[in-house]
């Protein structure tokens, strides 16, 4: 069973072409439809309540061991889930999730000292987001000719002009459509991003080998560098064409290539655990 975990303001039924090729290939699906929004479970400083709930999640599934596969946000907490439930852990796959470590690291965490993050981060966008249209046409429309929706699946926009909004509770008509990620929740997120996550893996490494697809055109692998996830996944890193948001600009790529990673992380397990080699790395489009 795979066990799926959504980026920052992109709710899981965003995925649904993912899961659709995950399922024709054999494999179930499990996942949180959107973090954050459960009081039972709120973005903190250290995303304890939202790495609760993807836990307590693994927690219900009968299998005795799972895939973890994460997409940026969603793979930062399958790491930090996995380091709770290392047990549980068959493997893991990150899509675009790049570890901060080193002087990027202390950077981040002086600026989240000082309630700076905006600063760095989506966040001041995020709150200022339009998040009300007068109907799933609207909707449609608006995104369709943003530069970075246009480069998505027709079929992943569909789903997320679907399945992301919910009706308006404040329009009269019927027919208004509102985000259902709140706003002020994806800033909140923006604001909190762990950026301890090497020393927390020291101290609370995943049950299963780690590997790590990249976009060629991704801004934030970019930034982060991939120093820390190379010794993380131990060189297992490969790339596809597309931006952050590959997932949704390649949808049946990213379905084939996680499967082509479980595949290999298995046997790396059948070999005696995490190792891996720099050599299984597959070639920087740099």
């Amino acid at each position: 069973m795979i066990v799926f975990s959504h980026a920052n303001s992109y709710s899981a039924s965003t995925y649904r072409q993912l899961f659709a090729g995950w399922r024709a290939a054999g494999h179930e699906v499990a996942a949180i439809e959107y973090f954050g929004h459960d009081a039972q479970f709120p973005v903190d400083r250290r995303w304890s309540g939202m790495t609760q709930q993807l836990t307590e999640l693994i927690d219900s599934l009968p299998q005795p061991r799972l895939w973890l596969v994460g997409h940026s946000m969603g793979g930062y907490l399958s790491l930090l889930a996995a380091g709770r439930r290392p047990d549980r852990v068959r493997g893991m796959v990150l899509l675009d999730s790049p570890i901060v470590y080193g002087w990027k690291s202390g950077l981040v965490s002086v600026v989240k000292a000082i309630g700076q993050m905006d600063r760095i981060s989506p966040a001041a966008v995020a709150v200022r987001r339009r998040d009300r249209w007068p109907d799933l046409g609207a909707v449609h429309s608006h995104f369709a000719r943003k530069p970075m929706f246009a480069r998505w699946h027709p079929d992943v926009l569909d789903d997320y002009v679907r399945h992301g909004t919910e009706q308006d509770p404040a329009d009269r008509s019927g027919k208004g459509r509102r985000l259902k990620f709140r706003r002020e929740i994806e800033a909140e997120i923006y604001s909190t991003v762990p950026h301890r996550l090497v020393p927390y893996l020291r101290l609370h490494p995943p049950g299963g080998p780690v590997a790590f697809i990249a976009g060629t055109r991704s801004r934030e692998v970019r930034q982060a560098g991939l120093a820390a996830t190379q010794r993380i996944t131990q060189g297992r890193i490969s790339w596809l064409e597309g931006t952050h948001l590959f997932p949704f600009e390649r949808p049946q790529e990213t379905v084939q290539e996680v499967l082509r990673w479980m595949e290999r992380l298995d046997a790396v397990r059948m070999l005696g655990g995490q190792g891996g080699s720099a050599s299984q790395q597959e070639k920087s489009p740099a």
